[in-house]
């Protein structure tokens, strides 16, 4: 390990590697043509594309598991959660709990699977007279083995509640951080599920989205010992860190305990922080069920099998809501929050 903190600098591929207590990240990028009436690209533009495993960027977008609306249709998740942020488009959330709503353009979704939920996750093309691009990150945060059989969750955190830290260095160039787990600069998060590894304070647990215009500087302050920490430069064209120059698309591990001075090259540069205490058990995957050990994975698949983690309630596998509705969310316990659309 470095002494200046900067530990290893690696290029990212689709799947972004993590640290425990992180499993990974994928980040989202597809600029979709106008929408059809059923909220899909016309049908004539699918000519030709794997319908239902379309992951190839052909035309500057992919279909991923939809077969009409891109997204991802019904599928089980269990002993882990997902992170959800959305910079640009929108989500048909659905679940088996009974929960559905909409959300982007900056907002988060924190879902804690737990013992076991379905959900479809689709992207509806709402404009039908011009493009409809989508942007996010998809985090899965991994769940300790006490709480992996937590009853299923989910919360929204509206980009209107999101804290956003905004340092101007000497030159008065800026830095925004949208502080999404974690605290940062004395700016809080809102509050994790309840079953989160994030809900403990002393876990450390931080996500945060970081814009940086041109040559801005920026120090990231120290972490506690025994955090892992991770820096995702995603989009701009260099970055300096502790003097470390380091290319776009790239990953730096650092050493938590060391502060870290950023120096933006000269285009905007955006990154997103992961940082958490280690949860330290052993992590067996199997697709969408994360244990700690094989018979476990076995008895998960065996009650997915048996329940469908609560059944479907749809009448389609890859369901969308009306194009009027706003940013929504609807909880199982009958809750609802209507936001603004725009």
């Amino acid at each position: 390990m470095q002494s200046d903190g900067v530990k290893n600098i690696r290029p990212l591929g689709f799947q972004w590697a993590t640290s425990d207590p992180f499993l990974f990240c994928v980040h989202h990028e597809d600029f979709y043509p106008a929408g059809k009436e059923n909220m899909g690209p016309d049908p004539q533009l699918l000519a030709g594309r794997l319908l239902g495993q379309d992951f190839q960027l052909r035309d500057g977008w992919r279909m991923y598991h939809g077969t009409t609306v891109p997204g991802f249709p019904s599928h089980p998740h269990c002993g882990f959660e997902t992170v959800t942020i959305v910079r640009n488009g929108y989500i048909d959330h659905s679940d088996s709990m009974g929960g559905y709503g909409r959300f982007g353009k900056g907002d988060v979704q924190w879902m804690t699977a737990g013992r076991g939920v379905q959900h479809a996750e689709m992207f509806p093309l709402l404009h039908s007279d011009k493009g409809n691009p989508v942007e996010l990150f998809q985090i899965w945060l991994n769940l300790p083995a006490a709480a992996k059989k937590a009853p299923p969750h989910y919360t929204m955190f509206w980009r209107e509640r999101i804290p956003v830290y905004r340092h101007h260095d000497s030159y008065g160039r800026e830095t925004v951080a949208d502080i999404i787990a974690g605290q940062l600069y004395g700016r809080q998060a809102p509050s994790p599920p309840p079953d989160s590894w994030a809900a403990d304070p002393a876990h450390a647990v931080g996500i945060w989205h970081m814009l940086m215009e041109p040559g801005a500087e920026f120090t990231l302050p120290p972490a506690a010992a025994g955090v892992n920490r991770s820096l995702y430069f995603y989009k701009g064209k260099s970055l300096q860190i502790n003097g470390h120059a380091v290319e776009a698309y790239h990953a730096i591990d650092a050493d938590a305990r060391s502060s870290l001075k950023l120096v933006n090259g000269d285009k905007t540069g955006m990154l997103l922080v992961l940082q958490g205490k280690p949860i330290g058990e052993p992590v067996v995957q199997h697709g969408p069920f994360v244990t700690t050990t094989y018979a476990e994975i076995h008895e998960a698949i065996r009650n997915y099998q048996r329940t469908g983690f609560g059944g479907w309630p749809w009448p389609v596998n890859d369901p969308v809501h009306p194009r009027h509705r706003g940013r929504f969310a609807h909880y199982s316990d009958g809750k609802e929050e209507n936001i603004s659309q725009e």
